[in-house]
């Protein structure tokens, strides 16, 4: 109860916990492990669904994690593959639209760089928030060319009609 009072765990970590834990000099046995799980998820307390769901959430909004980067993190907290491919199909389908805000975010500061070296970088940290290479090379190279051409498009565009 200790931890989960200060960080959600999944139903695996909980079990992990629990091997550890020792009262009165003993360790509790499988059966017994098994038997707390059991009760903490009858009472919602452990609920592995509901803990990805705020992971993705969390994920994408605080981080701008893409699709490969969340589910490599709820995968390495212990929470099973269906539940996982449950959460990220909630997901809209924006990999490419949060890709690009992010590169937008970063771009500017790599105006100093020369274009190779700023692409690398970008494509860099666009892959290590778990976006793939495709998503990733086109947000680079749109947001890069922003910067270079004065920032991205918004607003009314006047066009000459003569």
């Amino acid at each position: 109860m200790r931890k989960l009072r200060s960080k959600s765990l999944s139903v695996s970590e909980a079990r992990l916990v629990l091997r550890g834990f020792e009262a009165d000099g003993h360790r509790l046995d499988g059966a017994q492990i098994e038997d707390v799980i059991e009760d903490y998820c009858a009472r919602a307390y452990l609920d592995d669904a509901t803990l990805a769901w705020h992971l993705v959430t969390s994920g994408v909004e605080r981080k701008g994690q893409g699709r490969v980067a969340l589910s490599r993190s709820l995968a390495q907290r212990g929470i099973p593959r269906d539940v996982i491919e449950e959460a990220l199909a909630e997901l809209p389908d924006d990999d490419a639209d949060r890709a690009l805000e992010f590169a937008r975010s970063k771009a500017r500061a790599m105006s100093k760089l020369d274009e190779d070296t700023a692409l690398r970088r970008l494509v860099g940290q666009l892959s290590r928030r778990g976006y793939n290479g495709s998503v990733a090379m086109k947000a680079a190279k749109t947001a890069l060319s922003e910067v270079s051409n004065g920032g991205p498009a918004h607003g009314v565009r006047f066009v000459d009609s003569d």
